[in-house]
Order: C-alpha cells, then structure tokens, then sequence
C-alpha cells in the first residue's frame, strides 16, 4: 500500500535558500522534469519573492524520480 501512495505522489522541489528549507509542488510552480535551469529559477524566484538573480549561482539537482533540489553551490576546498 505505502509503494501506491509513492507512485501518486506529485514529484517537489526541495529549496535550500537564505538558512530556510522549503518543499514544494511541482505543479504549484507551474515547472515539470522537462523545464530547463531559467524556467526553474525563475518560478522559484517568483514564490519567494524575489528577484530571479538570487538564484543565479544556485545547483539543480535532478533525481530520477522527478525530483529536484534547488540548493547554494557547495564549496569544497
């Protein structure tokens, strides 16, 4: 049963941004698996209210399953 309710899932955008984790729909973004990088950013940029070149220097991670992180570029070193 718990798998069924797995595969109905409306994949989300998990965002990492200003120390705040926030989850949400795909489809409350009007943003899908096949949206590129600009269209993500911006759809994020307009949820939170801010402006699109915040996001600029942020990672997409894409998963599989439909999934995506939006999330500051990691610093290594």
């Amino acid at each position: 049963m718990e798998d069924a309710v797995l595969l109905n899932a409306t994949p989300q955008l998990h965002i990492r941004f200003d120390g705040r984790s926030i989850d949400v729909n795909l489809n409350e973004l009007d943003i899908g698996d096949r949206s590129t990088d600009g269209q993500i950013r911006n759809a994020v940029a307009d949820h939170l209210g801010v402006p699109v070149a915040k996001l600029q220097a942020f990672a997409i991670d894409r998963a599989a399953s439909g999934e995506m992180t939006l999330r500051p570029e990691a610093v290594f070193g």
